[in-house]
C-alpha cells in the first residue's frame, strides 16, 4: 500500500477515495460493456467475462495517464484520477440534462426530423457539458484546471481564430 501511495503521490488517506472510485467506475463500465454484448447470459458469466474487459480498460486508462501527465498541469498524480472522474460524470450528466431540457421546450423525436433532432441534441448537450464541466470540476476541487480547460476549448470554437 505504501508503494501505491508513493507512486500516486498520495499524502493523506482520504485521497485514496479517488483511486477507489476510479476502479469502481472502471469495474462498472466493464460489467455494462460485457452485459451489452452478452445480455442473454447469467450474471455470474457476465462478471467473469468482465474481468478481461476490466483489465483492458485499466491498461488503456494507465496508458492515457502516462500520455496526459506531461500535458496536464496538476500538482499530484492522484489528481489525474479526479480529473478523469469529472470528465466521466460530466459526459453522462450532460446527456441526462439535455434530453429533458429539449422536452421542456417542446422538441422531441416525434415532432422534428430525426437528423435535425440529433444535431440539436448534440448542440444542447455540448452547451450543458460546458456548464457542468466547470461545476463538477469545482465540486471535485479542480476548478482552476477545468476553468483553464474550458477557456482553451472555447477558443477552439472561435470562428475568428487566426483571421487577425
Amino acid at each position: 500500500m505504501e508503494k501505491f501511495k508513493k507512486d500516486w503521490e498520495i499524502q493523506q488517506n482520504w485521497q485514496l477515495l479517488f483511486p477507489f472510485l476510479g476502479l469502481l467506475g472502471l469495474g462498472y463500465s466493464s460489467y455494462k460493456l460485457t452485459k451489452a454484448f452478452l445480455s442473454e447470459f447469467h450474471f455470474v458469466v457476465a462478471i467473469l467475462a468482465a474481468i478481461p474487459v476490466f483489465y483492458a480498460l485499466l491498461r488503456l486508462t494507465l496508458y492515457l495517464f502516462k500520455k496526459l501527465e506531461a500535458k496536464w498541469v496538476l500538482q499530484y498524480r492522484w489528481e489525474m484520477i479526479r480529473v478523469f472522474i469529472v470528465f466521466a460524470i460530466t459526459g453522462s450528466s450532460s446527456m441526462f440534462v439535455g434530453r429533458p431540457a429539449m422536452k421542456l421546450i417542446g422538441i422531441t423525436q416525434d415532432n422534428l426530423n430525426p437528423i435535425l433532432y440529433w444535431v440539436l441534441f448534440i448542440v444542447v448537450g455540448l452547451i450543458f457539458y460546458q456548464i457542468l464541466l466547470v461545476t463538477f470540476g469545482w465540486l471535485f476541487g479542480q476548478f482552476q484546471f477545468f476553468w483553464e480547460f474550458e477557456k482553451k476549448m472555447l477558443r477552439r470554437f472561435n470562428p475568428n481564430k487566426g483571421k487577425n
